[in-house]
């Protein structure tokens, strides 16, 4: 069974405030199974967006959650973009705002799985 959004977006902002960087819930959506976009702030002004990875990226096993780069090293402008349309097509979803210097294991990322 995998964990409902609104616990994996509080853990999430706990382990960002843990290790020493700025979280928040920009747009707070279903709280069981809403969505969750991560939109990742860097201290040069870029950012990475992070959006649910598609089921095809899930094997047999239970997954937890699973994210892919939807916008990587991008502006602001982009970014909100980007989510405007996820919005529309999907109004329950979350967005989480973090500022880390590195993301590390807060969150696993299609990539880094496969490579």
């Amino acid at each position: 069974m995998r964990l409902k959004s609104e616990l994996f977006v509080s853990a999430l902002l706990r382990r960002v405030f843990n290790l020493g960087g700025y979280a928040a819930v920009l747009r707070k959506g279903a709280e069981d199974a809403g969505a969750i976009f991560i939109r990742q702030r860097s201290r040069l002004g870029h950012e990475t967006l992070y959006a649910p990875a598609p089921q095809s990226f899930f094997d047999d096993r239970a997954p937890g959650r699973l994210f892919e780069i939807r916008l990587q090293e991008a502006d602001g402008e982009a970014v909100d973009q980007a989510i405007a349309r996820e919005i529309r097509f999907d109004p329950d979803c979350w967005v989480v705002e973090i500022e880390v210097d590195g993301r590390g294991d807060l969150f696993d990322v299609t990539a880094e799985r496969e490579g």
